[in-house]
């Protein structure tokens, strides 16, 4: 997927993540989108056990409630997408109708970088 018809789809989008995912796109973050699809059901029940998890240990991450519901609303195949902010703090999770023509839903996570040696 090219960068214009990413920012189009986020730009799209009705929430929060998605404004600053595509803000995250416009300042020059990485990205990648699978060319392959998997069924939305697989994604909001992996999504749901981690966001479980992540609120054990305090962490509330943006959207990924929502994205959840969506995905399990959805209940056709999705393909997936990553974009990772160019300051290296946040990677955002998108997800796609089948053909790529609309976004189903986004979070962003808190990306976790290795501490450096001493």
């Amino acid at each position: 997927m090219e960068r214009h018809a990413l920012g189009k789809l986020l730009a799209a989008g009705d929430d929060e993540v998605s404004a600053a995912a595509l803000a995250a796109l416009r300042s020059g973050a990485t990205y990648q989108v699978s060319d392959t699809t998997h069924p939305a059901e697989r994604h909001a029940g992996v999504f749901a056990l981690r966001l479980r998890r992540m609120r054990l240990r305090g962490v509330e991450p943006l959207g990924l409630e929502r994205m959840v519901q969506l995905l399990r609303e959805h209940r056709r195949p999705v393909r997936g997408g990553l974009i990772y902010s160019a300051d290296q703090k946040w990677t955002f999770l998108i997800y796609f109708t089948e053909d790529g023509s609309s976004l189903v839903g986004c979070a962003r996570l808190q990306r976790w970088v290795e501490p450096s040696p001493l």
